[in-house]
Parts: C-alpha cells; structure tokens; sequence
C-alpha cells in the first residue's frame, strides 16, 4: 500500500502541480527514504507519528547530513502528508510541527592577501585613463577601509551640510554614513590615498559633469560619478568589479562586499583587535564582528597545515565539514 500512495503523490505533484521533472525525482528519493524507515518500524505510512519523524530526522543528522538537505526531506513529506491529510487517508500531518535543526550561520568569503593584493595592484591597459583612476580608487577604498558599497556610493567629492558622507585626505580619514543613520569615521591609508588623489585630479575631465550639475546637483556632487556625471550606482560597482577581478586574474568574480570582508578578515589576522575591527566595520554588535575569527582560525589552520612537520596527521583526522566552524 505504501508503494502505491507514493506513487500516487508524485503522479499528482507532476500531472496537477506540474513540478520540475528533476524536483519530482528529487521527491521520489526522499519518499522511498521514508518508505524504508517506516518499514524497518513496521509502520504503515498511514501510522506514522510525529515522534517517528522526530526520531528519522535525529537519525539523518547524525550521520551527518547537513541542515538544509534536511529541511529538503521535511519539506517533501510534509506536502506528502498533507496530500494524504487532502485524500482522507490520514486524520494529522505527523511532519506539521518537525522541523530542521538551524543550519549553520554561512562563512563570508574573503579574498586570500595575495589575491586581494593583486587585485588593488592590477591595472587595466584597455581601459581609458579616467575609468580605470576611477575603478583603481573604488577598490583601493573597499579594500582599505572596508566600507559597504552603499557607504561608498554616498561618499561626496567634498564635505557639505548636505553630503552623507565624503573623504579628508589632509586628515586621512573617511567620513561615512552606515546602517542605522551611525555616522563613523574610517581611517583612509596611504595606498587609498594616492588613488584617490590621481581620481580627483581627474574627475572634473567628465563632459556632462557640468550638465548633470545642473539637472541634479546633489547627484554630480558624489565622489565616484559614471560618465553621464552622476552618482556611481551600488550596481555599476558591482558590475565594475566583477570585471576588474577577472581582468587581474582571479579565479572567481569579487563582489563588493567581498572586499569589506578581506578588509575584516586580514586586519583581524595581524592585529587580532576584535573591538578595533567592529569599530572600523560599523557593527552595532560585536557578535557580527565575531564571525570573522572563524575566518582567522581558517587562516591559522592552513598555515598550520602547509608548514608544521605534523601537520599531515591532523589534516587527516580534523573532520572536514567542521573544521571552520566554532565549537559548540
């Protein structure tokens, strides 16, 4: 009979619900999972308990399958139940109230320092003068100061009552606006210095930067302005970037936020100041912040693994799915 009412259900998800044929597939490994476990307690599917799917679903993640394949198979049985629950066939949904064990807070990616360092160093012989000091300067400032791209797109030529937020190049520090309305000042080092100043001399060589001051003052007024002469949008960052990173040759595309996470990342590896790098990164908690010591273990654990004599033991006994996250 079990046989019978999966095959029932995955003929009603592909007929009626029209699902993906690699998704009902999906569906049919799941349920015969079920299947076999419901058997092994002598259990017709029709009998299965919320207690049964408690006890499956402890038995899936100790051996080791990951939060979200879980979620997966819960979310395959409990559209089974119901359909039974539609048919008369069963009077409750045992999976209604299971559900997954909380995955894991995901890793940011960084860039290694190599990586990131080619990438502030790389120069784009095809592009014009004006768009690569412009580009140079954008990722000098992410990578240096470890600004969003939103803080960054905020930033104005010059201070006003009116800007966001702009660049002190006498004082050496950013002014920005972060989340939150907080306003933060972010030290500017020497590298972002010096690109931004080759940007400024050249800013003003925009042909429609007089026009666009003009239609939208506020907008022209920005520190990194597209050839129309207004504001540099989050999208054209990103999209410039994406770009730039393959140009250099790295092996995947770098997205904004990616910089602000090596900024994190590297800083914290050399100093290990978690209270100096939340300050720097605008994080109103510092278990935001905390995040990027797993990263540091990461740092620590390779070059403890390339360079120790006993290293090659421990690389093969360390678990790999945990051996970037935290204990426990």
């Amino acid at each position: 009979m079990g046989s019978d009412l999966i095959e029932r259900y995955l003929e009603h998800v592909r007929v009626e619900r029209r699902l993906a044929a690699r998704t009902v597939e999906l569906y049919a490994i799941h349920l015969r999972t079920l299947a076999e476990k419901a058997a092994a307690a002598n259990l017709p599917l029709d009998q299965v308990q919320t207690a049964h799917v408690r006890r499956w679903m402890a038995q899936l993640h100790g051996a080791g399958r990951e939060s979200r394949g879980i979620a997966l198979v819960l979310s395959c049985w409990r559209g089974f139940y119901r359909w039974l629950g539609n048919e008369r066939l069963v009077d409750a949904n045992p999976v209604q109230d299971v559900h997954a064990p909380k995955a894991d807070r995901p890793l940011p990616k960084a860039l290694a320092v190599d990586d990131a360092v080619r990438l502030a160093e790389h120069h784009d012989a095809d592009a014009d003068p004006w768009t690569e000091a412009r580009d140079h300067a954008i990722v000098e400032l992410l990578y240096g100061c470890g600004l969003r791209v939103s803080e960054l797109v905020g930033l104005d030529a010059r201070a006003s009552t009116v800007a966001r937020g702009w660049v002190d190049l006498a004082a050496g520090e950013a002014q920005v606006l972060g989340k939150g309305g907080k306003r933060r000042s972010v030290p500017v080092g020497a590298k972002a210095s010096e690109a931004l100043t080759a940007w400024l001399a050249v800013r003003e060589d925009c042909a429609a930067l007089e026009a666009a001051s003009l239609r939208d003052p506020a907008s022209a007024a920005a520190l990194f302005i597209g050839r129309n002469g207004t504001r540099f949008s989050a999208q054209a960052v990103w999209k410039a970037l994406r770009l730039r990173s393959l140009k250099a040759g790295l092996a995947a595309p770098v997205h904004p936020h990616m910089l602000r996470h090596s900024f994190a990342s590297h800083l914290l590896q050399s100093s290990s100041d978690l209270r100096a790098v939340q300050e720097l990164l605008g994080h109103a908690n510092i278990t935001t912040t905390q995040v990027y010591t797993r990263l540091d273990f990461q740092h620590l654990a390779k070059a403890y693994d390339a360079a120790h004599p006993r290293a090659k033991v421990r690389s093969e006994t360390r678990p790999k799915a945990k051996a970037t996250r935290e204990p426990k």
